[in-house]
């Protein structure tokens, strides 16, 4: 009899954690929107061309997937804070291999996934069945992952792979969204694969998270592990997939960053595990664990290039001030998340 309550409870509370994730969304949905709409308005010209949007979804596309690697840790009630690192790596790795080794598009490929892979099954198997806080858990691999890239190469480059830059310079025409340039030309509008792939990712996590029972236990184990454990969720299982599909994302994510910027450094993707856990949080994932939703994570991301994009519009070219309006924007989330735990306990 106990123990069933004890279920009805837990069912209770994931229920209600749901609950919370729709109105975090909302809220998101509505500043994104409001933000946006705002620029159209007031910032001209540049808005209101569908390239623009289309822009920012080709230079985010790589943070738009670790962002969503990020939320499936948060959503569990943990942290990766190594997914920057993985994705120098990854790009430093490919990049070497197709450049100096003669390498194809396949392999490269592969070896991006087996980095992300292989960071998933160490740094899931330490939190999850030996009980490491991920924090300590994901620093120490941030700092793996930035040392081994500037061992497998130490300075910058450039690839000039001819198969890879075939596939950096695809384009795909979005039909339809053209605009008409400067000399009374019309141009059309385009996205690249690396877009494709973000989209791709968004939609799967989002289908994954509400409708299969995956989806619904990491939920439960961000909420409430013991609840979970009533529930018949095995947890450490649960936590080890959380860590390993993030760091699995951070590998695609990688390759997709490589795609875009064509290049190996061991600079690269510097501080994109922090603007990750911002999109995130912006997109209404709450560090606490259990409430989280994909979508609004893919428009944490883009409120955080609109915003950047806002601030460079109308002439605060200093990189402080893009720094200071992020922070103000994380800090209304946060207190945001703070009203919807202070109404969780009030309930």
């Amino acid at each position: 009899m106990a123990k069933s309550t004890n279920a009805a409870a837990a069912t209770k509370q994931q229920k209600k954690s749901l609950s919370d994730t729709n109105l975090l969304l909302l809220i998101t949905v509505i500043v994104f929107v409001l933000m946006y709409a705002g620029a159209m308005i007031f910032l001209g010209e540049g808005f209101l061309k569908a390239q623009n949007f289309f822009n920012i979804l080709m230079s985010q596309s790589a943070l738009i997937i670790t962002s969503c690697g990020m939320s499936i840790v948060m959503i569990n009630g943990g942290i990766d804070i190594s997914v920057g690192g993985v994705v120098a790596l990854v790009s430093m790795c490919s990049a070497v291999y197709l450049d100096f080794m003669g390498g194809n598009l396949f392999v490269s490929v592969l070896i991006a996934l087996g980095i992300g892979l292989a960071y998933g099954i160490v740094q899931g198997f330490l939190v999850a069945y030996l009980e490491i806080q991920p924090f300590i858990v994901s620093l120490a691999g941030m700092f793996f992952a930035r040392g081994l890239t500037s061992i497998v190469h130490s300075a910058p480059f450039n690839v000039e792979n001819e198969a890879f830059m075939a596939l950096k310079d695809t384009r795909i025409v979005v039909p339809g969204l053209g605009s008409v340039n400067r000399i009374g030309k019309y141009v059309d509008a385009y996205i690249n694969i690396g877009v494709i792939v973000a989209i791709l990712v968004v939609v799967i996590l989002f289908i994954v998270l509400r409708w299969t029972k995956l989806g619904r236990a990491f939920y439960a184990v961000g909420g409430n592990r013991q609840s979970a454990l009533m529930l018949g969720i095995n947890v450490k299982r649960t936590r080890f997939l959380a860590h390993l599909l993030c760091s699995l994302l951070a590998g695609v994510a990688g390759y997709v960053y490589f795609l875009y910027v064509g290049s190996g450094s061991p600079s690269h993707a510097t501080g994109m595990e922090m603007n990750a856990i911002a999109s995130s949080i912006i997109g209404g994932t709450m560090l606490t664990g259990g409430v989280g939703n994909i979508f609004g994570t893919f428009l944490g991301v883009l409120s955080l290039s609109t915003i950047q994009n806002i601030v460079s519009s109308i002439g605060l070219d200093e990189a402080w001030w893009t720094g200071i309006t992020v922070a103000a924007m994380l800090c209304l989330f946060l207190v945001i998340q703070s009203i919807v735990m202070a109404r969780k306990k009030s309930a």
